[in-house]
């Protein structure tokens, strides 16, 4: 079994395409996840809120993609980082709360994953809040089309929400779904996303840094569950890894389980090889120079 999510600079119906087929590979062994990922795609209030936080994140603020796509990218991460978490003996909050087995941490990882973001279409500023609110009917009407117990819907919509709530780190996630939930926003950070924003007129260090990250893969880890290693063709690319992902790490619960690796290519112009090589150190929010 592949072991890597790649996030490479493609077409926006590729990304999704690819995304699609990695969550629905993921999730071959859990129909009720599989079941909650297929209303939601198709769910009209869930389609329109992503387009809207996306219109409002990147035409009046000038921020990368907060639509559709991210939303499936995230989502299929996170049923990675999940998995990855899972092999390696990580017991699930959903398991541990008894709201759930293992599939429904599969339920509330997904659902909370791709619905983090839609709390753009009210504002950028506290979209954490908006996004619990706005994403509450969405969950209440999925999860009465998977489980007959109202009790459990209760639960499991609890843990979804935390997620959404907790993505941005202020609270910061105190469940090992909602952890997923953040690292996995954190590695969307390719040219792809940040291209549309420079086009758009952003150009900042944001979006020049996203531009400079090539790829993103998740793999198992030697020395711990999970590996997140970016590819980048410019060392800009660190402050996006940095800013971005490395921050979603260090401030998860999932903390202890994760490294990021971000590595430049060694052919090219001599920006290109300033930094060769650089590992998010024990718990610390610096990197480290390898050779």
């Amino acid at each position: 079994m592949d072991d890597r999510v790649i996030h490479v600079a493609s077409p926006k119906a590729k990304l999704h395409q690819e995304a699609d087929q990695a969550i629905r590979k993921g999730l071959a062994g859990f129909p009720r996840a599989l079941r909650a990922y297929e209303l939601l795609v198709a769910d009209p209030e869930a389609r329109a809120s992503w387009d809207m936080a996306n219109y409002l994140t990147m035409h009046k603020l000038g921020y990368n993609d907060h639509g559709r796509v991210h939303a499936i990218l995230t989502g299929a991460a996170a049923v990675a980082i999940l998995r990855l978490l899972v092999e390696a003996g990580v017991k699930t909050d959903t398991e541990k709360s008894g709201s759930g087995e293992l599939e429904d941490a599969y339920v509330v990882t997904l659902l909370g994953t791709m619905l983090h973001d839609i709390g753009n279409q009210v504002h950028r500023v506290h979209h954490e809040a908006f996004g619990v609110t706005l994403a509450a009917p969405i969950l209440d009407r999925i999860l009465a089309e998977v489980y007959e117990d109202p009790a459990q819907r209760v639960r499991l919509r609890a843990l979804a929400l935390h997620s959404i709530y907790s993505h941005d780190l202020e609270p910061e996630p105190l469940t090992v779904e909602a952890g997923v939930t953040a690292v996995a926003d954190g590695t969307d950070i390719t040219k792809g996303r940040g291209r549309k924003a420079f086009a758009l007129g952003s150009i900042d260090i944001h979006s020049i840094s996203a531009l400079a990250v090539d790829e993103v893969m998740i793999l198992r880890g030697r020395e711990v569950p999970v590996e997140i290693r970016v590819k980048m063709n410019n060392a800009a690319g660190i402050f996006q890894v940095e800013e971005t992902l490395t921050k979603k790490v260090i401030k998860s619960p999932i903390r202890d389980y994760v490294t990021v690796v971000a590595t430049t290519h060694t052919d090219g112009d001599h920006d290109q090889r300033i930094i060769h090589r650089v590992r998010l150190h024990e718990r610390e929010p610096r990197f480290v120079l390898e050779e």
